[in-house]
């Protein structure tokens, strides 16, 4: 895999990974987090959450900026995670008012800001040698699989850790009863019979007497529990640091190199000012559209700023290349306000319309020793079947398979005929498949290009494009005949109209390849199309994108309570769907300046 490759991309490879793991454990409870700890809407949550979001990408920007203008890409990293780690020690304390957590997650997205897009164009850089130029999609590949192999394992701790958390205190975890506890409250919940049954089963100790002081009680604990979660989070940092400041040498040091000032980006006066007449503009103009207001004005107003500054600021030869990353910046927008659903309406999906309990094998997907007993047994048939491997690996392999096989065998056994998943599970699907397709989806474009027909990578980010589409429509599917949630106004989902977990698997899968199809190969293109004295920049406008996609992430909170689900689900179909047409329309363009 990492054959002819730097050694300094196993520095980023982990240093990334280590990031990623405290990054997505918050994810996978941050909007359950905030309904649970402070009784938020799926509305105001969703707000929130996309502002957090935007930030996350949106300061990229100004790492980028600040990285190309000082050169010192490494030391801006470095700078990038300790100000995460600080932001997590925030987000880990109980009994924080919605303020202090506010900060907590800036300060988050500060950091994050500083980090991220500079470590991409640190790769980039590497690849920009000629002995390496030609294995930099491979790269981004591996890069990419890094982020989501601690992706993977962090749902699993923030549930495991909120779920000890709750038993350590009596109780069992059940995700509709943080909302139906705020509703006995506040004095909104006119039938209670709901609410005391699903109190009894989940107080171990037996039958609830005061619902009051349970709905108290259940609320302190299961959020104390995700701050504890957050804790994990900051663990992680600390691990991704040390790895970064032990092993960085390995990596360019562009600064060195970085000595004409031709090189450098120069601010003018004048277009900083038109690009702040752009963002005016443009935020005034959409905040008169309904339900988008300021707050999405502002994040396009920074987006047409950013170009405007962009175009205004290149010479004439660097126009042609940057015209076409930008283009490419407007079709990611809508992708990832589409894909980065699963953190917001596709859990919200999870847990207020599938199971709550499943059978036992089912339920090895949702234990992180059993599913890991599952990886090793396709693991070990894989090597098994892999005939370039041979003697003492293929004994490895066989070794691997009955191992794996016999505890899964046990797990499977000594299982409850129904066991109880979490929804904020459903969020290690999407980085477990980019791991286990990374490498059929890699060898599928090498031997494409053996035969002289791999699709270019502008092609590849179309074909994602529809991909996404197709993933939607398999949970589109399976909302047809559910009650929307602005029917039910509140109250739980019937038991009856809880789909299987199956569903949202899939759709996670089929996300899973378009995302493989296009996030890393965007990448790889904006760091091969990109001017020289634009790298960090360009990587910060790929992520500036992204943030306004996030942005526009309310949309799913917001028609949560407002139309059928479907028709929440075919918005992100019929965005796809435009996104791709819009792509294949500009193709030729965007090929020519790859080529150059």
């Amino acid at each position: 895999m990492l054959k002819n490759h730097p050694k300094g991309l196993l520095v980023a490879f982990f240093s990334n990974m280590g990031e990623r793991f405290g990054f997505y454990t918050m994810m996978a409870i941050l909007v359950l987090f905030l309904q649970a700890k402070f009784g938020l809407s799926e509305g105001k949550a969703a707000e929130i959450y996309s502002w957090f979001y935007f930030s996350i990408y949106a300061l990229a920007l100004l790492g980028g900026i600040l990285a190309d203008a000082t050169k010192r890409y490494k030391t801006v990293i470095l700078l990038g995670i300790t100000i995460m780690f600080a932001g997590y020690i925030i987000m880990t304390i109980p009994g924080m008012t919605l303020t202090i957590t506010l900060i907590g997650l800036f300060t988050i997205a500060f950091g994050n800001g500083l980090f991220k897009g500079n470590l991409q164009a640190v790769v980039g850089q590497m690849y920009d040698d000629p002995k390496y130029t030609s294995l930099r999609d491979s790269a981004f590949m591996i890069f990419y699989m890094g982020i989501n192999v601690g992706a993977f394992f962090a749902p699993f701790a923030a549930t495991g850790m909120r779920n000890w958390w709750l038993k350590t205190n009596g109780f069992a975890h059940d995700g509709s009863l943080p909302s139906l506890c705020h509703q006995f409250i506040n004095g909104t919940l006119t039938d209670t019979s709901t609410f005391q049954q699903l109190a009894d089963k989940v107080n171990l100790s037996g039958h609830v007497t005061d619902l009051s002081a349970f709905a108290h009680n259940y609320l302190e604990v299961f959020s104390r529990g995700y701050n504890y979660a957050f804790g994990i989070a900051a663990v992680a940092m600390i691990i991704s640091l040390l790895v970064y400041i032990f092993f960085n040498k390995l990596l360019p040091n562009k600064e060195k190199k970085a000595t004409e000032v031709s090189e450098k980006v120069e601010f003018k006066p004048q277009v900083l000012i038109m690009a702040i007449v752009a963002l005016g503009a443009t935020g005034f103009g959409l905040h008169f559209i309904p339900q988008v207001g300021w707050t999405s004005g502002f994040a396009f107003g920074l987006f047409a700023a950013f170009i405007v500054w962009l175009l205004l600021t290149a010479k004439k030869e660097e126009m042609s290349r940057l015209v076409a990353l930008i283009l490419v910046f407007i079709v990611v927008v809508f992708f990832w306000m589409s894909f980065h659903q699963n953190g917001l309406s596709l859990t919200f999906f999870a847990r207020d319309y599938t199971v709550k309990e499943v059978t036992p094998f089912t339920s090895l997907f949702f234990n992180l020793w059993s599913i890991l007993a599952v990886i090793g047994s396709v693991a070990g048939l894989v090597i098994i079947l892999n005939k370039n491997l041979k003697g003492e690996l293929k004994i490895a392999g066989g070794a691997l398979l009955i191992t794996a096989c016999s505890f899964a065998y046990y797990r499977l056994t000594r299982a409850s005929a129904m066991n109880a998943i979490s929804p904020e599970i459903f969020q290690s699907f999407n980085p477990l498949f980019i791991v286990a397709l990374t490498f059929p989806v890699m060898g599928l474009f090498s031997w494409l290009n053996k035969k002289g027909i791999e699709p270019s990578t502008p092609k590849k980010i179309g074909f994602g494009m529809v991909i996404a589409a197709a993933g939607f429509m398999v949970v589109l599917l399976s909302s047809l005949k559910l009650t929307s949630p602005h029917i039910l106004a509140g109250a739980p989902v019937p038991e009856l109209e809880r789909v299987s977990p199956y569903w949202l698997m899939n759709s996670y899968l089929i996300l899973t390849i378009a995302e493989l199809f296009l996030s890393p190969m965007g990448l790889s293109f904006v760091s091969k199309v990109a001017p020289s004295r634009f790298q960090g920049l360009m990587q910060g406008g790929w992520l500036l994108a992204t943030a306004v996609g996030n942005k526009l992430l309310f949309v799913g909170g917001l028609l949560w309570n407002s139309v059928e689900l479907w028709q929440l689900w075919l918005v992100f179909i019929i965005c796809c769907l435009a996104s791709a047409g819009f792509i294949f329309s500009i193709l030729k363009r965007l090929e020519k300046e790859g080529k150059g």
